[in-house]
């Protein structure tokens, strides 16, 4: 199964073909919607990454997107900039999930 990238610019989609993730580069709300619809479709694909830019620009069409469906799973992102990405975030989830 591969990874898949849906990000707002292209040096994030450089460096994740780079690391063997392919991927699109959409800049509007309806081409995240589209490009979400597109990448849940596909058979091979099982992890969709997503910036947090673009998962804020359609929060909550995602979010009932991934109740109807399980599968392929989204993980949000920091964009190249780290935009999203809160101080000790990391941190905060391995204590939040093991006590």
């Amino acid at each position: 199964m591969k990874m898949y990238v849906i990000c707002d610019n292209t040096d994030t989609l450089t460096g994740m073909r780079l690391a063997g993730v392919e991927g699109k580069v959409v800049h509007d709300r309806a081409g995240v919607i589209e490009a979400i619809k597109e990448t849940a479709s596909r058979d091979d694909v099982s992890v969709v990454l997503i910036t947090s830019v673009l998962k804020g620009l359609c929060n909550d069409y995602l979010s009932d997107f991934m109740k109807k469906h399980p599968e392929p799973l989204f993980l949000e992102i920091p964009d190249r900039h780290g935009a999203g990405r809160e101080h000790g975030s990391i941190a905060k989830f391995i204590e939040s999930s093991i006590g």
